[in-house]
Protein backbone atom coordinates (compact mmCIF):
# COMPACT_ATOMS: atom_id res chain seq x y z
CA UNK A 1 0.00 0.00 0.00
CA UNK A 2 1.82 3.41 -0.96
CA UNK A 3 1.34 5.69 1.73
CA UNK A 4 -0.77 9.11 1.22
CA UNK A 5 0.77 12.56 0.62
CA UNK A 6 1.63 14.25 4.58
CA UNK A 7 2.74 17.78 4.92
CA UNK A 8 5.60 17.98 7.03
CA UNK A 9 7.25 21.64 9.07
CA UNK A 10 9.56 21.75 6.74
CA UNK A 11 7.73 21.56 3.64
CA UNK A 12 5.47 23.95 5.24
CA UNK A 13 8.02 26.16 5.16
CA UNK A 14 9.49 25.87 2.16
CA UNK A 15 6.34 26.38 0.32
CA UNK A 16 5.38 29.36 2.38
CA UNK A 17 8.85 30.92 1.50
CA UNK A 18 8.25 29.99 -2.37
CA UNK A 19 4.59 30.99 -2.54
CA UNK A 20 3.17 27.65 -3.47
CA UNK A 21 1.16 27.78 0.15
CA UNK A 22 0.31 31.39 1.55
CA UNK A 23 -2.50 30.53 3.97
CA UNK A 24 -2.85 28.50 7.28
CA UNK A 25 -6.11 26.46 8.98
CA UNK A 26 -5.81 26.73 12.49
CA UNK A 27 -9.29 24.85 13.29
CA UNK A 28 -11.06 22.91 16.31
CA UNK A 29 -14.32 20.73 16.05
CA UNK A 30 -17.54 22.35 17.63
CA UNK A 31 -20.10 20.64 19.18
CA UNK A 32 -22.10 20.60 15.85
CA UNK A 33 -19.32 18.62 14.25
CA UNK A 34 -18.09 21.61 12.77
CA UNK A 35 -14.04 22.91 11.32
CA UNK A 36 -14.09 26.34 13.29
CA UNK A 37 -11.20 28.68 13.01
CA UNK A 38 -9.09 31.53 11.56
CA UNK A 39 -7.31 31.48 8.30
CA UNK A 40 -3.99 33.15 9.37
CA UNK A 41 -1.57 34.46 6.17
CA UNK A 42 1.37 31.49 5.92
CA UNK A 43 4.37 34.05 7.26
CA UNK A 44 2.55 35.24 10.21
CA UNK A 45 1.99 31.98 11.10
CA UNK A 46 5.33 30.74 11.09
CA UNK A 47 6.35 33.90 12.98
CA UNK A 48 4.47 34.07 15.33
CA UNK A 49 1.57 31.46 15.62
CA UNK A 50 3.48 28.06 15.20
CA UNK A 51 5.06 28.57 18.36
CA UNK A 52 2.15 30.08 20.57
CA UNK A 53 -1.06 28.93 18.62
CA UNK A 54 -4.02 30.78 18.15
CA UNK A 55 -6.90 32.11 20.46
CA UNK A 56 -10.90 32.35 19.89
CA UNK A 57 -14.04 33.35 21.53
CA UNK A 58 -15.37 30.43 24.09
CA UNK A 59 -18.48 30.93 22.63
CA UNK A 60 -17.77 28.32 19.95
CA UNK A 61 -18.78 25.53 22.83
CA UNK A 62 -21.65 27.50 23.63
CA UNK A 63 -23.74 28.54 20.74
CA UNK A 64 -26.82 26.93 18.26
CA UNK A 65 -26.31 25.78 14.53
CA UNK A 66 -26.95 29.28 13.76
CA UNK A 67 -24.07 30.89 15.72
CA UNK A 68 -26.84 32.12 18.17
CA UNK A 69 -25.04 32.86 21.79
CA UNK A 70 -27.63 31.04 24.27
CA UNK A 71 -27.79 31.04 28.24
CA UNK A 72 -27.26 27.95 30.67
CA UNK A 73 -23.94 26.59 29.60
CA UNK A 74 -21.11 26.47 32.47
CA UNK A 75 -18.11 27.06 30.44
CA UNK A 76 -19.36 30.56 28.82
CA UNK A 77 -21.80 33.12 29.51
CA UNK A 78 -22.36 36.90 29.21
CA UNK A 79 -21.64 37.11 33.24
CA UNK A 80 -18.42 35.33 32.33
CA UNK A 81 -17.35 38.10 30.39
CA UNK A 82 -17.43 35.62 26.98
CA UNK A 83 -13.35 35.10 26.91
CA UNK A 84 -10.81 33.47 25.12
CA UNK A 85 -9.42 30.01 24.90
CA UNK A 86 -6.44 28.75 23.40
CA UNK A 87 -6.40 26.89 20.40
CA UNK A 88 -3.03 24.56 21.03
CA UNK A 89 -1.62 23.61 17.62
CA UNK A 90 -1.38 19.98 17.17
CA UNK A 91 1.01 20.16 14.41
CA UNK A 92 0.50 15.74 13.62
CA UNK A 93 -2.85 16.55 12.09
CA UNK A 94 -0.81 19.02 9.82
CA UNK A 95 -1.91 18.58 6.04
CA UNK A 96 -2.48 20.02 2.63
CA UNK A 97 -6.58 21.73 2.64
CA UNK A 98 -8.20 19.69 0.34
CA UNK A 99 -9.58 21.32 -2.49
CA UNK A 100 -7.64 24.35 -1.70
CA UNK A 101 -4.26 24.65 -3.24
CA UNK A 102 -2.38 26.94 -1.47
CA UNK A 103 -3.33 26.66 1.88
CA UNK A 104 -2.38 23.85 4.41
CA UNK A 105 -4.95 22.94 7.54
CA UNK A 106 -4.06 22.21 11.12
CA UNK A 107 -6.40 20.88 13.49
CA UNK A 108 -6.26 22.09 17.73
CA UNK A 109 -7.20 21.40 20.84
CA UNK A 110 -8.49 23.89 23.45
CA UNK A 111 -7.03 24.52 26.78
CA UNK A 112 -8.28 27.60 29.11
CA UNK A 113 -6.21 30.84 28.88
CA UNK A 114 -5.43 30.36 32.90
CA UNK A 115 -3.88 27.18 32.67
CA UNK A 116 -6.24 25.55 33.84
CA UNK A 117 -5.86 22.67 31.03
CA UNK A 118 -7.91 21.52 28.88
CA UNK A 119 -12.05 22.16 27.98
CA UNK A 120 -13.24 19.25 29.04
CA UNK A 121 -16.90 19.19 26.51
CA UNK A 122 -14.60 20.16 23.54
CA UNK A 123 -14.96 16.98 21.35
CA UNK A 124 -11.78 16.29 20.44
CA UNK A 125 -10.81 16.44 24.38
CA UNK A 126 -13.72 13.97 25.08
CA UNK A 127 -12.44 11.65 22.42
CA UNK A 128 -9.04 11.62 23.57
CA UNK A 129 -10.12 11.44 27.71
CA UNK A 130 -11.82 7.80 26.36
CA UNK A 131 -8.69 7.22 23.97
CA UNK A 132 -5.85 7.61 26.90
CA UNK A 133 -8.93 5.00 29.07
CA UNK A 134 -8.05 2.97 26.42
CA UNK A 135 -4.63 3.22 26.60
CA UNK A 136 -4.25 2.51 30.14
CA UNK A 137 -5.68 -0.85 29.43
CA UNK A 138 -2.83 -1.33 27.10
CA UNK A 139 -5.07 -1.24 24.18
CA UNK A 140 -5.16 1.40 21.16
CA UNK A 141 -8.40 2.18 19.72
CA UNK A 142 -9.12 2.12 15.93
CA UNK A 143 -12.15 3.25 13.71
CA UNK A 144 -13.77 3.95 10.83
CA UNK A 145 -16.96 5.68 9.54
CA UNK A 146 -18.43 5.50 6.85
CA UNK A 147 -20.67 8.47 6.13
CA UNK A 148 -22.98 8.82 3.26
CA UNK A 149 -24.51 12.18 1.89
CA UNK A 150 -27.23 13.67 -0.75
CA UNK A 151 -25.53 15.41 -3.97
CA UNK A 152 -27.85 18.18 -5.66
CA UNK A 153 -27.77 19.65 -8.91
CA UNK A 154 -28.42 23.38 -7.51
CA UNK A 155 -26.16 25.15 -5.69
CA UNK A 156 -25.46 26.19 -2.17
CA UNK A 157 -27.28 29.54 -3.03
CA UNK A 158 -30.21 28.38 -4.84
CA UNK A 159 -30.92 25.66 -2.23
CA UNK A 160 -31.06 28.47 0.43
CA UNK A 161 -33.03 30.98 -1.54
CA UNK A 162 -35.70 28.17 -2.52
CA UNK A 163 -35.72 27.49 1.40
CA UNK A 164 -34.47 24.07 0.08
CA UNK A 165 -37.49 22.68 -1.67
CA UNK A 166 -37.40 21.36 -4.90
CA UNK A 167 -33.69 20.30 -5.26
CA UNK A 168 -33.00 18.11 -7.70
CA UNK A 169 -30.91 14.41 -7.08
CA UNK A 170 -27.77 14.28 -9.34
CA UNK A 171 -29.16 11.15 -9.86
CA UNK A 172 -33.16 10.26 -10.61
CA UNK A 173 -33.37 7.18 -9.81
CA UNK A 174 -31.59 4.61 -7.13
CA UNK A 175 -27.87 3.65 -7.74
CA UNK A 176 -26.98 1.58 -5.12
CA UNK A 177 -23.91 0.28 -6.27
CA UNK A 178 -24.07 1.01 -9.43
CA UNK A 179 -20.96 2.06 -11.84
CA UNK A 180 -23.58 3.78 -14.18
CA UNK A 181 -25.14 6.10 -11.43
CA UNK A 182 -21.91 6.81 -9.86
CA UNK A 183 -20.27 8.21 -13.00
CA UNK A 184 -22.82 10.72 -13.26
CA UNK A 185 -21.42 12.36 -10.03
CA UNK A 186 -17.98 10.97 -11.07
CA UNK A 187 -16.28 14.89 -11.19
CA UNK A 188 -17.30 15.81 -7.85
CA UNK A 189 -16.94 12.12 -6.01
CA UNK A 190 -13.28 12.35 -7.96
CA UNK A 191 -12.06 14.95 -6.62
CA UNK A 192 -13.16 14.66 -3.55
CA UNK A 193 -11.50 11.33 -3.20
CA UNK A 194 -8.11 12.86 -4.40
CA UNK A 195 -8.12 15.54 -2.88
CA UNK A 196 -7.96 13.57 0.68
CA UNK A 197 -5.71 11.48 -0.22
CA UNK A 198 -3.63 14.16 -0.91
CA UNK A 199 -4.35 15.65 2.64
CA UNK A 200 -2.85 12.36 4.07
CA UNK A 201 -6.26 9.97 4.07
CA UNK A 202 -6.39 6.50 2.88
CA UNK A 203 -8.92 6.21 0.12
CA UNK A 204 -10.58 3.24 -0.32
CA UNK A 205 -13.42 3.69 -2.84
CA UNK A 206 -17.12 5.26 -3.30
CA UNK A 207 -20.07 3.85 -4.03
CA UNK A 208 -23.74 4.96 -4.83
CA UNK A 209 -26.39 4.50 -2.07
CA UNK A 210 -30.34 4.25 -2.32
CA UNK A 211 -31.98 7.58 -2.46
CA UNK A 212 -31.95 9.85 -5.65
CA UNK A 213 -28.28 11.33 -5.59
CA UNK A 214 -26.82 9.73 -2.49
CA UNK A 215 -23.20 8.32 -2.28
CA UNK A 216 -20.35 7.32 0.10
CA UNK A 217 -16.97 7.45 -0.03
CA UNK A 218 -14.94 5.56 2.23
CA UNK A 219 -11.33 5.52 3.91
CA UNK A 220 -9.53 3.56 5.65
CA UNK A 221 -9.18 2.98 9.73
CA UNK A 222 -6.86 4.94 11.87
CA UNK A 223 -6.58 5.43 15.37
CA UNK A 224 -9.39 6.79 16.84
CA UNK A 225 -8.87 10.66 17.07
CA UNK A 226 -7.36 10.91 13.53
CA UNK A 227 -10.45 9.15 11.94
CA UNK A 228 -12.18 11.83 13.60
CA UNK A 229 -9.80 14.51 12.58
CA UNK A 230 -9.81 12.97 8.90
CA UNK A 231 -13.47 12.86 9.47
CA UNK A 232 -14.41 16.35 9.91
CA UNK A 233 -11.78 17.33 7.42
CA UNK A 234 -13.43 15.62 4.96
CA UNK A 235 -17.16 16.94 5.78
CA UNK A 236 -16.03 20.19 5.29
CA UNK A 237 -14.35 20.19 2.10
CA UNK A 238 -16.57 17.63 0.43
CA UNK A 239 -18.88 20.56 0.43
CA UNK A 240 -16.89 22.89 -0.36
CA UNK A 241 -15.81 21.20 -3.24
CA UNK A 242 -19.32 20.79 -4.27
CA UNK A 243 -20.21 24.80 -4.05
CA UNK A 244 -17.22 24.73 -6.34
CA UNK A 245 -18.49 22.62 -8.90
CA UNK A 246 -21.96 24.55 -8.82
CA UNK A 247 -24.07 21.70 -6.62
CA UNK A 248 -24.55 21.35 -3.37
CA UNK A 249 -24.86 17.89 -0.91
CA UNK A 250 -26.53 17.43 2.26
CA UNK A 251 -25.16 15.04 5.63
CA UNK A 252 -28.19 15.24 7.08
CA UNK A 253 -29.65 12.08 9.08
CA UNK A 254 -32.98 12.18 6.92
CA UNK A 255 -33.30 14.82 3.83
CA UNK A 256 -36.42 13.40 2.77
CA UNK A 257 -38.67 10.27 3.35
CA UNK A 258 -36.64 8.07 1.16
CA UNK A 259 -33.38 6.70 2.75
CA UNK A 260 -31.29 8.29 5.05
CA UNK A 261 -27.56 9.26 5.42
CA UNK A 262 -25.91 6.79 7.93
CA UNK A 263 -22.52 7.23 9.43
CA UNK A 264 -21.70 3.58 10.15
CA UNK A 265 -18.71 3.50 12.83
CA UNK A 266 -16.59 0.85 12.63
CA UNK A 267 -14.57 0.23 16.05
CA UNK A 268 -11.93 -2.18 17.17
CA UNK A 269 -8.81 -2.59 20.23
CA UNK A 270 -5.82 -3.47 19.55
CA UNK A 271 -2.84 -4.03 21.85
CA UNK A 272 -0.06 -1.23 21.82
CA UNK A 273 2.10 -3.45 19.94
CA UNK A 274 -0.58 -4.69 17.67
CA UNK A 275 -1.43 -7.90 19.13
CA UNK A 276 -4.83 -9.22 18.59
CA UNK A 277 -6.96 -8.81 22.03
CA UNK A 278 -10.44 -9.10 20.72
CA UNK A 279 -9.80 -12.18 18.69
CA UNK A 280 -9.81 -15.50 20.01
CA UNK A 281 -10.12 -18.29 17.28
CA UNK A 282 -10.89 -20.94 20.45
CA UNK A 283 -13.81 -19.71 21.06
CA UNK A 284 -16.80 -20.16 19.04
CA UNK A 285 -17.16 -17.37 16.87
CA UNK A 286 -13.80 -16.61 17.29
CA UNK A 287 -14.30 -13.67 20.13
CA UNK A 288 -12.36 -13.01 22.99
CA UNK A 289 -13.54 -12.59 26.24
CA UNK A 290 -12.21 -8.93 26.38
CA UNK A 291 -14.60 -8.13 23.10
CA UNK A 292 -17.49 -9.71 24.25
CA UNK A 293 -17.31 -7.33 27.41
CA UNK A 294 -16.82 -4.93 24.67
CA UNK A 295 -19.61 -5.46 22.92
CA UNK A 296 -21.56 -5.61 26.43
CA UNK A 297 -21.10 -2.65 27.62
CA UNK A 298 -21.53 -0.94 24.03
CA UNK A 299 -24.83 -2.66 23.92
CA UNK A 300 -25.58 -1.31 27.80
CA UNK A 301 -25.39 2.01 27.15
CA UNK A 302 -26.52 2.13 23.88
CA UNK A 303 -29.86 4.12 24.82
CA UNK A 304 -28.31 6.08 27.64
CA UNK A 305 -25.56 7.33 25.44
CA UNK A 306 -28.07 7.52 21.82
CA UNK A 307 -27.75 11.36 22.43
CA UNK A 308 -24.04 11.24 21.04
CA UNK A 309 -25.19 8.93 18.28
CA UNK A 310 -28.27 11.22 17.31
CA UNK A 311 -27.68 15.00 18.64
CA UNK A 312 -30.54 16.43 16.22
CA UNK A 313 -34.31 16.62 16.15
CA UNK A 314 -33.65 15.10 12.78
CA UNK A 315 -31.28 12.29 13.73
CA UNK A 316 -34.67 10.63 14.86
CA UNK A 317 -36.27 10.77 11.95
CA UNK A 318 -34.23 7.34 10.51
CA UNK A 319 -35.16 5.11 13.02
CA UNK A 320 -37.60 3.00 10.90
CA UNK A 321 -38.82 -0.15 10.40
CA UNK A 322 -36.82 -1.76 6.89
CA UNK A 323 -35.10 1.21 6.35
CA UNK A 324 -31.96 -0.58 6.97
CA UNK A 325 -31.53 2.01 10.22
CA UNK A 326 -31.67 0.26 13.27
CA UNK A 327 -34.68 0.22 15.52
CA UNK A 328 -33.73 -2.45 17.82
CA UNK A 329 -31.26 -2.52 20.61
CA UNK A 330 -29.54 -5.65 19.90
CA UNK A 331 -26.40 -7.74 18.59
CA UNK A 332 -25.74 -9.89 15.42
CA UNK A 333 -22.89 -11.33 13.52
CA UNK A 334 -23.23 -9.31 10.07
CA UNK A 335 -26.72 -8.86 10.94
CA UNK A 336 -27.79 -5.51 9.01
CA UNK A 337 -31.35 -5.26 11.03
CA UNK A 338 -29.57 -4.68 14.21
CA UNK A 339 -27.68 -1.66 15.92
CA UNK A 340 -24.31 -3.41 16.47
CA UNK A 341 -23.39 -5.87 13.48
CA UNK A 342 -20.10 -7.66 14.48
CA UNK A 343 -17.93 -8.27 11.13
CA UNK A 344 -14.52 -9.78 10.38
CA UNK A 345 -12.34 -12.42 11.66
CA UNK A 346 -9.14 -12.62 13.40
CA UNK A 347 -7.14 -9.13 12.98
CA UNK A 348 -10.06 -7.42 11.33
CA UNK A 349 -12.88 -8.38 14.13
CA UNK A 350 -14.99 -6.03 14.93
CA UNK A 351 -18.27 -3.82 15.80
CA UNK A 352 -20.26 -2.04 13.82
CA UNK A 353 -22.55 0.93 15.06
CA UNK A 354 -25.28 1.75 12.59
CA UNK A 355 -27.14 3.89 15.01
CA UNK A 356 -25.33 7.33 13.76
CA UNK A 357 -26.55 9.05 10.71
CA UNK A 358 -24.52 11.85 8.74
CA UNK A 359 -24.78 14.90 10.90
CA UNK A 360 -22.88 12.99 13.96
CA UNK A 361 -20.11 14.48 15.74
CA UNK A 362 -17.93 11.80 15.31
CA UNK A 363 -15.48 12.21 18.26
CA UNK A 364 -18.60 12.05 20.75
CA UNK A 365 -20.49 9.05 19.03
CA UNK A 366 -16.57 6.72 18.90
CA UNK A 367 -16.10 8.34 22.82
CA UNK A 368 -19.41 6.79 23.82
CA UNK A 369 -18.73 3.71 22.02
CA UNK A 370 -15.47 3.42 23.75
CA UNK A 371 -16.62 4.46 26.97
CA UNK A 372 -19.41 2.38 26.73
CA UNK A 373 -17.26 -0.69 25.61
CA UNK A 374 -14.54 0.26 28.43
CA UNK A 375 -17.47 0.12 30.87
CA UNK A 376 -18.23 -3.12 29.85
CA UNK A 377 -14.59 -4.58 30.73
CA UNK A 378 -14.33 -3.04 33.90
CA UNK A 379 -17.87 -4.15 34.95
CA UNK A 380 -16.99 -7.83 33.06
CA UNK A 381 -20.56 -7.16 31.34
CA UNK A 382 -22.36 -10.62 29.78
CA UNK A 383 -22.55 -10.67 26.36
CA UNK A 384 -26.15 -11.79 25.23
CA UNK A 385 -26.25 -14.11 22.16
CA UNK A 386 -26.50 -12.76 19.39
CA UNK A 387 -29.68 -12.28 17.65
CA UNK A 388 -30.57 -14.19 14.60
CA UNK A 389 -33.65 -13.23 11.85
CA UNK A 390 -35.04 -9.54 11.90
CA UNK A 391 -34.55 -7.61 14.78
CA UNK A 392 -37.45 -5.04 13.40
CA UNK A 393 -39.98 -7.29 14.47
CA UNK A 394 -38.39 -8.53 17.94
CA UNK A 395 -39.26 -7.75 21.57
CA UNK A 396 -35.89 -6.19 22.17
CA UNK A 397 -35.23 -2.73 23.57
CA UNK A 398 -36.31 -0.08 21.38
CA UNK A 399 -34.03 2.89 20.15
CA UNK A 400 -34.84 5.92 21.20
CA UNK A 401 -37.59 7.38 19.18
CA UNK A 402 -36.94 11.16 19.87
CA UNK A 403 -34.30 13.69 21.02
CA UNK A 404 -36.32 14.87 24.14
CA UNK A 405 -36.42 10.72 24.88
CA UNK A 406 -32.73 10.76 24.85
CA UNK A 407 -31.88 13.72 26.45
CA UNK A 408 -33.35 12.37 29.38
CA UNK A 409 -31.49 9.06 29.39
CA UNK A 410 -28.57 10.78 29.12
CA UNK A 411 -29.19 12.99 31.59
CA UNK A 412 -30.52 10.22 34.65
CA UNK A 413 -27.10 7.97 33.22
CA UNK A 414 -25.09 7.03 36.39
CA UNK A 415 -22.69 5.32 33.82
CA UNK A 416 -22.27 8.82 31.53
CA UNK A 417 -21.72 10.67 34.49
CA UNK A 418 -18.95 7.99 35.82
CA UNK A 419 -17.08 7.67 32.31
CA UNK A 420 -17.61 11.69 30.85
CA UNK A 421 -18.09 13.27 33.77
CA UNK A 422 -21.12 15.70 35.06
CA UNK A 423 -19.67 18.88 33.55
CA UNK A 424 -19.67 17.59 30.38
CA UNK A 425 -22.63 15.31 30.75
CA UNK A 426 -23.94 19.19 31.71
CA UNK A 427 -22.72 20.51 29.12
CA UNK A 428 -24.20 18.07 26.04
CA UNK A 429 -28.26 17.93 28.04
CA UNK A 430 -27.99 21.85 27.96
CA UNK A 431 -26.89 21.25 23.85
CA UNK A 432 -30.36 19.20 23.69
CA UNK A 433 -32.53 21.67 25.76
CA UNK A 434 -31.30 24.20 23.39
CA UNK A 435 -32.37 22.40 20.27
CA UNK A 436 -35.66 21.43 21.54
CA UNK A 437 -36.51 24.79 22.81
CA UNK A 438 -35.91 25.46 18.87
CA UNK A 439 -37.22 23.00 17.21
CA UNK A 440 -40.85 23.42 19.48
CA UNK A 441 -41.28 27.35 18.84
CA UNK A 442 -41.16 27.03 15.45
CA UNK A 443 -44.13 27.07 12.54
CA UNK A 444 -43.18 23.95 10.03
CA UNK A 445 -44.37 24.06 6.54
CA UNK A 446 -46.06 21.03 7.87
CA UNK A 447 -48.09 22.75 9.77
CA UNK A 448 -48.81 25.72 7.68
CA UNK A 449 -49.90 22.85 4.78
CA UNK A 450 -51.70 20.70 7.05
CA UNK A 451 -53.56 23.27 9.07
CA UNK A 452 -54.24 26.84 7.36
CA UNK A 453 -57.47 25.82 5.58
CA UNK A 454 -58.48 22.64 7.35
CA UNK A 455 -58.28 22.94 10.63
Amino acid sequence: MTSPPTLTIEQLRAEIESGAIDTVITAITDMQGRLQGKRNHGQFFLDHVLGHGVEGCNYLLAVDVEMNTVDGYAISSWERGYGDMLFELDMSTLRRTPGQPHSATVQCDLLWMDGSGHVRPSPRSVLKSQAAAAADLGCVAIAGTELEFIVFEDSYDAAWDGRYQGLTGANRYNVDYSILGGTRVEPLLRDIRNEMYAAGVVVENAKGECNLGQHEIAFLYDEVVRTCDNHSVYKNAAKEMAAAHGQSLTFMAKYDQREGNSCHIHLSLRGQDGTMVFADESKSGGQSQMFDHFLAGILATMREFTLLYAPNINSYKRFAPGSFAPTAVAWGRDNRTCALRVVGHGAGLRVENRLPGGDVNPYMAVAAMLAGGLHGIEAQLPLEPAFEGNAYVSDKPHVPSTLLEARDLFAASAVAEQVFGKDVVEHYVHAADVELLAFNTAVTDWERVRGFERL
